[in-house]
């Protein structure tokens, strides 16, 4: 059997509040509202020849730098099928039905999801964290990313995909 070895990060300093709202299947629009989530990520693949799978010292910045990416924002589902959007230089306005949320242009984040669920959101995280590493840390040979995505205590969503 091979050996598989994995990492963990799950800092207090791993959060970004932000504000949404969810789409539920039946049609039905959440209010407006927002958490403080808390984000968790683990890689897994293989040690380099010193027996490391990636430096935890360089690593946390870079899933920090994606959380604060999030931080103080409202966070939109550009790719809902259910939402109209418009954007001017000053601001971006959400049409849901006969609803309308008129929000400042620089406090929105248009994320390329369906939905901002906690699971959804977990998977942007690791897309984002996966580019971000392939870059900066070429020689990596990761195989396996898992993001959690905690919006409550206790109340998670969780994405593992292939790196």
């Amino acid at each position: 059997m091979p050996r598989r070895f994995s990492i963990e990060v799950a800092k207090d300093y791993f959060n970004f509040a932000s504000a949404h709202f969810l789409i539920f299947a039946d049609g039905k629009r959440e209010a407006l509202h927002g958490h403080n989530y808390q984000v968790s990520v683990a890689v897994e693949g293989e040690l380099d020849r010193a027996g490391v799978l990636l430096d935890f010292i360089t690593f946390k910045p870079l899933v920090k730098r994606v959380c604060d990416s999030l931080d103080h924002r409202t966070l939109i589902q550009k790719e809902s099928p259910l939402l109209r959007i418009r954007r001017d230089p000053k601001g971006v306005q959400v049409l849901y039905k006969d609803q309308r949320i008129i929000l400042p242009r620089r406090d929105v984040i248009l994320l390329p999801l369906a939905n901002t669920s906690t699971e959804l959101l977990a998977e942007h995280i690791a897309n984002k964290i996966r580019q971000i590493t392939r870059t900066e840390f070429p020689g990596a040979r990761l195989r396996f990313i898992e993001v959690g995505v905690e919006e409550a205590k206790g109340q998670e969503g969780i994405f593992r995909g292939e790196f």
